[in-house]
């Protein structure tokens, strides 16, 4: 018995398609989506892949070239190794996405890459706590406040901090892990201060023993991303943050794998007894480097009055009927 058709009598037949039309074709069977932004990201999309063929005059076999490798690197990826986020960030993705989705005012501490480390099994600290039990780590005491665009102290922050061991490994890479290492959660204090122990950061290169590993090797860059120390800031009525601090003068500061180096986000370590009475009051040594920094946080109401104004500006240039609702571009 053949299938009912399903076709709405409102639509053409999709017959006769060529170069010149099935762009179009694609455009008027979508257009029967109930949800207006996946309309909007579904016709931008199919356009801008569309374009990419016809302008490049995309071959066969480089297409299934490129379906080979996608489904590479889903093979690849597992709950502690996601091969499509690192994907994103050597494609400049990961940075342009959060950017748009958490902007930032300008007195506000700049977001940059999450990356593929991140793990969601990070202990729960006390103030001081050793996050890293490297033994060949060079010592790191890391001394910092959160505020608000205000400069008012913000209490209660949950601040989750990873970075490598000495040889520039992530705890996850290791196949005999049993507990985090190298990673904590630590909660602000009424002055909005966070101080742990840990080791200096090292430079250290992306996973390149993968599909993503090869592509760069095929586009002759590098895969290192230079030193530095992983952040993420939650706190209820407050946009997320995710940031990092590099490290001054790392060989890798200026061209880093995937994107990740602000001017803003860039540091020098001190040593613990620059700072009068610090080495006493907290017990390290007056030779451990120091890691300072005054983190700015916005509110969720800042945040999305930003993306609102930023949504509109984007709308507008496109010069469309398009409208803004909740932040995002959708059609009139």
């Amino acid at each position: 018995m053949p299938p009912k058709q399903h076709t709405p009598p409102d639509l053409p037949p999709m017959k006769d398609l060529t170069i010149e039309n099935i762009t179009d074709n694609v455009h008027t069977i979508n257009s029967k989506c109930p949800d207006p932004r996946l309309q909007f990201l579904l016709q931008r999309l199919v356009n801008h892949l569309h374009d990419f063929a016809r302008e490049t005059r995309l071959s066969v076999a480089e297409w299934e070239k490129a379906i080979e490798f996608l489904v590479d690197v889903g093979k690849i990826s597992t709950d502690v190794r996601h091969e499509f986020v690192l994907l994103s960030d050597v494609l400049g993705l990961s940075l342009l996405v959060d950017g748009i989705n958490h902007p930032k005012m300008k007195n506000s501490t700049e977001g940059t890459v999450l990356g593929p480390f991140h793990t969601l099994d990070a202990h729960h600290v006390e103030h001081g706590h050793q996050i890293s039990h490297d033994p060949e780590g060079e010592p790191l005491f890391a001394f910092c406040t959160v505020k608000d665009t205000q400069g008012k102290p913000i209490p209660n922050v949950a601040v989750d901090v990873w970075e490598t061991d000495s040889k520039g490994f992530y705890d996850v890479q290791y196949e005999d892990r049993t507990t985090p290492d190298g990673r904590a959660i630590v909660e602000s204090d009424e002055n909005g201060i966070i101080q742990f122990k840990a080791i200096v950061p090292v430079p250290y290169p992306i996973p390149n023993d993968g599909p993503v590993g090869k592509l760069l090797e095929r586009l002759n860059r590098h895969c290192y991303r230079p030193s530095h120390m992983h952040f993420m800031f939650k706190k209820e009525g407050f946009d997320r943050l995710i940031t990092a601090l590099y490290l001054r003068g790392d060989p890798f500061e200026t061209s880093d794998a995937v994107f990740g180096v602000k001017d803003s986000l860039v540091i020098e370590l001190g040593k613990v007894g620059d700072v009068e009475g610090l080495a006493d009051k907290y017990g390290v040594s007056p030779d451990t480097k120091l890691l300072r920094y005054d983190f700015v946080l916005i509110t969720e109401e800042e945040a999305k009055q930003v993306q609102e104004e930023e949504a509109w500006k984007e709308a507008k240039r496109q010069d469309c009927n398009l409208k803004v609702v909740n932040g995002l571009i959708v059609p009139q």
